[in-house]
């Protein structure tokens, strides 16, 4: 039952759910589930690898575009001040 809410959360890309599971990992039986269970955790952290990496292209992504809207943005204390 664990090994397949495993197999679901990975393939749903649910961090949260994968989190909980692994840090609720049962007693296995056999030598089979074991062996199961590794690659699964293999395939988990492969993912959140991916997402972790995505996440940080996305993050430059917008700093670039909150750099270049800010350079573009009309400067207001730029006025001709004739009274100083």
């Amino acid at each position: 039952m664990w090994l397949t809410k495993l197999q679901i959360a990975i393939v749903e890309k649910n961090t949260e759910l994968i989190d909980i599971l692994v840090s609720q990992m049962p007693k296995f039986e056999t030598k089979e589930e074991m062996e199961s269970a590794a690659v699964l955790i293999k395939e988990a952290l492969k993912l959140l690898h991916k997402l972790k990496d995505e996440t940080g292209d996305s993050l430059k992504k917008l700093k670039k575009h909150k750099d270049f809207l800010n350079s573009t943005r009309v400067n207001k204390t730029a006025k001709f001040d004739v009274i100083s």
